[in-house]
């Protein structure tokens, strides 16, 4: 199996530490040479010890979910015969107590609009085992605890 790694990197500065007055701004390092920005969501920890234009962990985690199954979605259709031109999905995660009573990100919503080229136009009955398979085959699915719904249709 392959590993994965991300470089996690934070200073505390001048802030008053101990008083819990500390900046949770940090960068994340993927190895491929890409860095964002990371903070605590603004709704965990409020301004100026957090900031809104970074990612926060929750975000990160909806975002890995979205991705995951439209790189699946997108190979499936393939495989069926179909041509996907363009992909959009505005996934959300919802906060709230898991089965055993942790805060958690208990779901996640995919939105996926799909926009579809070729001769060939999948079936809506396709498109929606489409997307039970990239649900199936989905690393990060496959980890995450809470449920997933895609457009609509049930959880996962």
């Amino acid at each position: 199996m392959s590993a994965h790694t991300a470089t996690v990197t934070w200073q505390r500065g001048d802030d008053d530490f101990a008083a819990g007055h500390y900046s949770r701004a940090h960068e994340i390092a993927f190895d491929g040479g890409i860095t964002v920005q990371g903070s605590a969501s603004p709704s965990v920890v409020k301004a100026p010890y957090s900031r809104e234009d970074a990612v926060d962990p929750e975000e990160l985690l909806v975002a890995s979910l979205s991705t995951c199954h439209m790189l699946w979605f997108l190979d499936l259709a393939r495989r069926a015969g179909f041509v996907v031109e363009a992909y959009e999905d505005s996934a959300s995660g919802v906060m709230g107590k898991d089965d055993r009573g942790k805060i958690a990100v208990t779901q996640v919503k995919l939105n996926p609009q799909i926009l579809w080229g070729g001769a060939k136009q999948p079936a809506p009955e396709e498109v929606r085992e489409l997307h039970h398979k990239a649900h199936e085959a989905c690393f990060i699915a496959n980890s995450f605890r809470g449920d997933i719904a895609i457009g609509g249709g049930e959880a996962h």
